[in-house]
């Protein structure tokens, strides 16, 4: 894949304009957040400010178990107090175990330590009177954002009409299940409103293990996704010997994006075939150093991203839109306003795409 890279193009993205940025940090502290989801699951994240100079940096932890989040309430973080750069906060969160327990899911750990690094990036900036834009050169555009739900049991497009009534224009992220069937493609091909082409990611979450989202690989169902969504791009299929002939196919190939196993550069040096697109969820990464050098790869690969979600309920759903914005802009991205979560459909949701807000300091948007 050659790179799109020219004359005109910003500069890569890069931890180097970061890493001398000096980071004082005289307080530590955690708030719980919590929020029932469309999902039927009530979320609870944690906020970590990191605060110095009469400024605060905050961050999002958003590990899924909600133990792990009383623990933390309970514990707190280790001393993380003192002079530093941002690069040598970085090095001191990755010597820390951020657990007093040991998390059920090893990417846990990462999930943490982004809450940990974006509230350092986002205080950094602030004491440098500072924006991540004009850090890295690259400008803030509006953010193009699907909205992601599920369909209910037994599926229908209800939610998806209520959302449609409310905004027009809005665009899906859907999560197939084997309880799709022709006759809800048929409830989309009639409907009036959201057609088939309305769905712009379906997310088959074939690469999960151990998590309640595990969904086992089904022949009969991406055959169907994919016959019926042709348009869509397929998200973490399982690769089985019962799925694997139906990618074959170069064109089908180039419909499949990459998710849950996404976790640094290897990661994705290590799949199947090179991606043409990639799910990026910074707090899969942990650190901000490794988020920017997969995007940089990618920028330089042509491979296409778009932001992902994780249910975020405080700054962590600024902080995604502001990097959709500021590499993937134009793209899919699962990052729409937290409302768009609410279990039920309310009025004045902000349509696609968001336009950036007033410019201030720091990792906010």
């Amino acid at each position: 894949m050659d790179s799109d890279r020219n004359a005109d193009s910003p500069p890569a993205p890069s931890f180097d304009p970061l890493a001398d940025l000096p980071l004082t940090i005289e307080r530590v502290s955690t708030a719980r957040l919590s929020r029932d989801t469309s999902s039927g699951f009530t979320r609870v994240t944690t906020e970590l400010t990191l605060a110095g100079k009469g400024v605060e940096g905050i961050g999002e932890d958003v590990t899924y178990e909600t133990d792990d989040h009383d623990e933390l309430a309970a514990y707190g973080l280790p001393d993380l107090t003192g002079e530093f750069t941002l690069e040598s906060f970085s090095k001191r969160v990755a010597d820390h175990d951020l657990f007093p327990t040991a998390p059920d899911r090893d990417v846990f750990r990462n999930y943490r330590r982004w809450g940990l690094e974006s509230a350092a990036l986002d205080l950094a900036l602030r004491q440098s009177e500072a924006t991540l834009a004009a850090e890295l050169g690259r400008k803030r555009d509006p953010v193009r954002f699907v909205t992601s739900t599920r369909l209910g049991e037994p599926p229908t497009t209800d939610r998806l009409e209520s959302l449609r009534a409310q905004v027009p224009d809005i665009e899906f992220k859907l999560d197939p299940t084997t309880d799709w069937d022709e006759s809800l493609i048929e409830r989309f091909q009639d409907s009036a409103t959201v057609g088939t082409e309305t769905v712009r990611i379906l997310d088959l979450k074939g690469q999960y293990e151990g998590t309640e989202v595990d969904t086992p690989a089904d022949p009969a169902l991406y055959e169907l996704v994919l016959e019926s969504f042709p348009d869509a791009l397929i998200e973490d299929p399982g690769l089985t010997d019962e799925t694997e002939s139906l990618f074959e196919d170069e064109a089908i190939r180039k419909r499949v994006s990459w998710d849950a196993p996404i976790e640094s550069l290897a990661d994705v040096e290590a799949l199947p075939w090179e991606p043409d697109w990639l799910n990026i969820k910074p707090s899969r990464f942990g650190s901000i150093a490794s988020v920017l050098e997969t995007i940089a790869y990618c920028e330089d690969r042509g491979i296409q991203m778009y932001g992902g979600g994780q249910f975020e309920l405080g700054v962590g759903r600024g902080h995604i839109q502001l990097l959709a914005s500021l590499f993937y802009p134009d793209t899919p991205n699962d990052v729409a306003p937290g409302p768009y979560n609410d279990p039920d459909v309310g009025e004045g949701l902000p349509p696609s795409p968001l336009e950036p807000p007033a410019a201030s300091a720091g990792l906010r948007w």
